[in-house]
């Protein structure tokens, strides 16, 4: 998510004062791409999943993301139009798309890749970028607003990491505070799609608001150089992302491959469990 995340906030922030824009304004979309594609082949790295590859591999070792059976990615607009059955033929077993961000954003991907990933088979979520210059609740009724509950989708996600790259937000709120937006964010949409969110997050910003204090929360976390185990000693985890230059068949670019924390088994009973009703 993060590469992803900072392009569109960098870019289109700067057109919007506050990053935030009006309550009652009309939402920022920014431009589907059209990447090419690259030929997963060519890009052999060695600890992930055969049928993937990576741009800039990383030399795992211990637990590699291949010992996992349940992989899926996440995308935004930058992956563009995405060929769902040919990335669910390589593997690909859910995925989570951009949704919104802020107040006043969202992505152009999401209609257009959600739908498509359903009618190919793919269990199929959104996640909000969090935004620290708004209020929770108006970022949860602003995804609320643009993101249906369908049933059978993936829980929401709450993404929520440090942007220093924000030209409009340098806010940096205290621990006590962040845990506390995260809660009602996380309540309000529970309430409206019948599941609780999952929470992305990454090393630093875990670390930072004691995140390991939430209960009850499936975490997915961000460890592209080494095993979750080693970046969140002693974390429960759900999801781990361990690439952000992956290459999926199907798929335009380069784009974040994750891996579920159980075997296929487990996975399907998370599934009905934490489905949207």
């Amino acid at each position: 998510m993060r590469i992803s995340t900072i392009l569109f906030t960098t870019a289109l922030c700067a057109l919007v004062l506050g990053c935030g824009g009006r309550p009652d304004s009309g939402p920022v979309k920014g431009r589907l791409e059209t990447p090419g594609r690259l030929d997963a082949a060519d890009h052999r790295a060695p600890g992930l999943p055969s049928s993937f590859g990576d741009t800039d591999p990383h030399e795992w070792q211990g637990i590699t993301p291949a010992h996992y059976a349940v992989h899926g990615l996440d995308a935004s607009r930058y992956q563009g139009a995405i060929d769902w059955a040919a990335a669910r033929r390589a593997g690909v077993s859910f995925a989570w798309l951009k949704a919104t961000e802020g107040g006043d954003r969202v992505d152009p991907g999401f209609d257009l890749n959600a739908s498509a990933a359903r009618a190919a088979g793919v269990p199929v979520g959104g996640y909000h970028f969090f935004y620290f210059c708004r209020p929770a609740s108006e970022q949860a009724a602003w995804f609320i607003r643009n993101i249906p509950k369908v049933a059978g989708d993936l829980p929401p996600v709450l993404d929520i990491e440090w942007n220093p790259d924000s030209p409009s937000c340098k806010a940096r709120p205290d621990a006590a505070t962040v845990r506390s937006e995260m809660r009602t964010f996380l309540s309000l949409l529970e309430r409206h799609y019948g599941t609780q969110p999952v929470v992305y997050t990454t090393p630093d910003f875990y670390k930072d608001n004691d995140l390991g204090s939430l209960s009850g929360v499936d975490f997915w976390l961000r460890a592209v150089t080494a095993h979750p185990s080693e970046r969140y000693p002693g974390e429960r985890w759900t999801f781990w992302q361990y690439t952000g230059t992956g290459v999926v068949p199907g798929v335009g670019g380069i784009v974040d491959i994750n891996a579920f924390a159980g075997a296929r088994g487990t996975w399907e009973s998370w599934l009905a469990a934490r489905a949207q009703r």
